[in-house]
């Protein structure tokens, strides 16, 4: 785990628009070892709204979630593997 002074680097592994709310991008990102995501909502106000996601964002470890299927974990892992070999922490996604 890529652990800094303010917090825990994690990779970004899953993009998807959520089905209940209109406009409402969820970004989970995990730890290297995939035993530990972030997750974040971004609420797009207009069409026009532009925010860059980047490859890698600095997560408090309190508000770290536990991945505690295996199989999750594993796809995890390797996605986060995968970005943190390919990317910089900022590079837009």
């Amino acid at each position: 785990m890529d652990t800094e002074t303010d917090g825990v680097r994690v990779w970004l592994v899953e993009r998807t628009y959520s089905d209940d709310e209109q406009n409402l991008v969820i970004l989970v990102y995990a730890t290297p070892d995939g035993t530990q995501y972030f997750r974040k909502e971004r609420a797009l106000t207009s069409s026009t709204d532009v925010r860059t996601t980047t490859a890698a964002v600095t997560a408090a470890p309190s508000n770290l979630g536990t991945v505690d299927d295996t199989a999750l974990q594993e796809r995890y892992a390797t996605e986060a593997t995968r970005m943190a070999e390919e990317h910089d922490p900022t590079d837009p996604i």
